[in-house]
């Protein structure tokens, strides 16, 4: 065998020094029967089977699936399992792939099952089942494997489809899978695993400061919870006002996602940001915003329209009541030139009335959220008005008050983002992992 031909990975654990032999997956398992039950045909209480949808692996499953403390759907109905299926029963060590997806990332994901419920567990809908028959492969190694690049490479090569993609069994028994000795198997397989609970725990810690900032927002703006002021005595009274005594509106533009481009002078504001990806919270000089492209004249843009500390940006226009109305505060423009887009509104407040930081809260809370969302109207897309939005009622502290539950939740949301940069950075290192350890 060549040098060149010799297959070892490029980090690898010390004391291996065997090659790495490739073999077609087809050579290491062999398929048994699934199902084709629906969604309708699977409840989540009761049953006598529990059943693997192709729609938990892409959403729910992570690669190593501990099916029994995990949350998997039931059958409602044992007759609709032929004997077939029913005696197909997944074990401990077995793959199931989804066999289709809607993108190319997804299509021939798979699981691995390392532990099993107490009921017989079923492969379904969309799903192949693979067993290693001849137990050539370490338990948690071929889950890592098939999540490597080459190999999700050569399945995305081998999908087909058009706005459906699938992979067949023919396609995916011919996928190569290099394989070392069982031992560097296992070793590899702990490694990941301990890297997986790691990323479980900081995923775990993301939820539960977010759950906790959801709680004390309920709290602070139904005023069950109060600060006091630096004397240690209670602040005035909340007062409810109208949107419209607290900010005004300014002109924005109407530029299309053709009209931006990813560099330039001026960042632009597009209300699909606002529903997809920009925090309530939003600093400018970390939202990575796009640009005006060169062609649109900037001259024409008043120097009022230009975004400040403070302003709201509010989503006038949304295909559901869930994100009609949903606003933005920005912060840490520095000397960014920003403005504001296609389908928003820009509210200016009065800086008399509302300190920096406090509306981008105030706007999110249910009994403003519930005010938008019956002011909407429209059928396939839902839209507010300048009007309306003007007549939400707001519920205000005074300004000092304000400023201290500004300050207390931004803390919170410190928190929650250094955990998610955390949880960000553990998952590209275990995505580089999967492209160093595997051939």
């Amino acid at each position: 065998m060549s040098e060149m031909n010799r297959k070892v990975p490029e980090l690898r654990f010390i004391g291996f020094n065997d090659f790495w032999r490739a073999t077609p997956f087809g050579d290491i398992y062999s398929f048994s029967a699934t199902n084709s039950l629906s969604r309708a045909s699977l409840n989540d209480s009761t049953g006598e089977y529990k059943n693997i949808h192709y729609g938990d692996i892409h959403t729910k499953y992570s690669t190593m699936l501990d099916a029994k403390n995990a949350s998997i759907p039931y059958v409602t109905d044992f007759n609709e399992l032929s004997n077939s299926h029913a005696k197909s029963h997944c074990e401990v060590g077995d793959l199931v792939f989804a066999d289709a997806s809607e993108d190319y990332a997804d299509v021939g994901k798979a699981i691995q099952i390392i532990s099993l419920p107490a009921e017989p567990l079923v492969s379904g809908l969309h799903t192949f089942l693979a067993k290693d028959n001849y137990h050539q492969t370490a338990l948690g190694f071929s889950g890592y494997l098939m999540s490597s690049y080459k190999v999700r490479k050569q399945i995305m090569t081998m999908a087909v489809g058009a706005k459906v993609l699938g992979i067949s069994k023919t396609n995916l028994a011919k996928v190569l899978l290099d394989i070392p000795t069982k031992e560097e198997q296992q070793k590899i397989a702990n490694f990941l695993s301990s890297v997986d609970k790691k990323i479980e725990q900081l995923t775990e810690k993301h939820r539960l400061l977010t759950e906790y900032k959801k709680g004390v927002m309920q709290q602070i703006f139904t005023q069950q919870i109060r600060f006091k002021d630096n004397q240690g005595y209670d602040y005035p009274k909340w007062h409810q006002t109208k949107f419209s005594n607290l900010f005004k509106f300014i002109k924005t533009n109407s530029l299309s996602r053709a009209d931006l481009v990813n560099d330039g002078e001026v960042m632009n504001i597009h209300y699909g940001d606002i529903h997809t990806r920009l925090p309530s919270q939003t600093r400018i000089e970390t939202a990575a915003l796009p640009y005006i492209a060169p062609h649109i004249d900037l001259s024409k843009f008043e120097d009022d329209t230009f975004c400040r500390d403070g302003d709201l940006i509010v989503a006038d226009a949304s295909e559901d009541y869930l994100d009609i109305g949903k606003a933005i505060e920005l912060s840490a423009i520095e000397n960014n030139k920003v403005i504001a887009g296609l389908h928003t509104f820009l509210a200016r407040p009065y800086k008399s009335k509302v300190v920096n930081g406090f509306s981008g809260y105030v706007m999110q809370i249910d009994p403003v959220r519930k005010q938008i969302m019956r002011l909407a109207t429209g059928v396939s897309v839902l839209g507010i008005s300048k009007t309306n939005l003007g007549k939400v009622i707001l519920p205000i502290p005074c300004i000092d008050e304000q400023q201290k539950i500004a300050n207390f939740l931004t803390e919170i949301d410190q928190k929650i983002d250094q955990a998610w940069s955390i949880l960000e950075q553990t998952k590209a290192f275990k995505k580089g992992l999967l492209q160093k350890m595997f051939v």
